[in-house]
């Protein structure tokens, strides 16, 4: 009964996103950011906040791209939307199976052009908050971490330990990349998460004054 109730909600929430997203106007800057280094066979990772990741999903889908998505519940009904729409999936969190996790990742990574799509501060939290697998991950392979952020004129927010953001229909959608940013094995895991929050931080907070315009 179970296994029948997630692939209902499964299926349900592809036709919503689709619908969704469909209805707004989307506005994206920066994508040549990691388009220019995949297509030199480059292997790039997306460092997106978990409340925002939804867009991203849509955004990137249809690729065969990676994403990485823990093994609750929830989550298992985002990694079979994933599935649906055309990402590859891997499972695995820092809570659990995250030796596992960072295994795929990297594996992934060292395919030339491929692209992991990475929500640092899940499945759990603290919001905003990044973990070291996005650093280590990127010190292993020496693969660029590139943040992005995104948000939408018209929202629902679904609060938890985050917001979670779903857009409305018929508004407009904002999306920005940032710059590569690139770590060396001698680095700090500190220093390392403490780069990718601020630019992380930096690009939530352009994104959100732009929907205000």
């Amino acid at each position: 009964m179970k296994s029948v109730k997630l692939y209902l909600l499964s299926k349900l929430g592809k036709w919503l996103i689709l619908l969704l997203y469909s209805t707004n106007k989307w506005q994206i800057e920066g994508a040549s950011k990691y388009k220019n280094l995949i297509k030199n066979n480059q292997s790039v990772i997306i460092s997106i906040w978990h409340g925002r990741v939804l867009t991203f999903v849509k955004q990137l889908s249809k690729k065969k791209y990676y994403a990485v998505a823990g093994t609750h519940n929830d989550a298992e009904i985002i990694s079979r939307i994933c599935l649906d729409i055309g990402w590859n999936v891997i499972r695995g969190s820092s809570s659990d199976k995250g030796k596992e996790a960072l295994e795929g990742i990297v594996n992934a990574l060292n395919i030339p052009g491929s692209l992991v799509a990475i929500t640092p501060d899940g499945p759990k939290g603290p919001a905003k908050i990044p973990k070291a697998g996005v650093v280590k991950a990127a010190q292993i392979t020496g693969s660029p971490i590139i943040p992005a952020a995104a948000h939408c004129t018209k929202h629902w927010g679904f609060t938890n330990w985050d917001t979670f953001y779903i857009p409305k229909p018929f508004g407009r959608i904002e999306v920005i990349y940032g710059d590569p940013i690139y770590f060396t094995q001698e680095q700090s895991f500190d220093e390392c998460l403490s780069i990718i929050k601020e630019a992380m931080d930096k690009l939530e907070l352009l994104v959100d004054k732009r929907v205000l315009v």
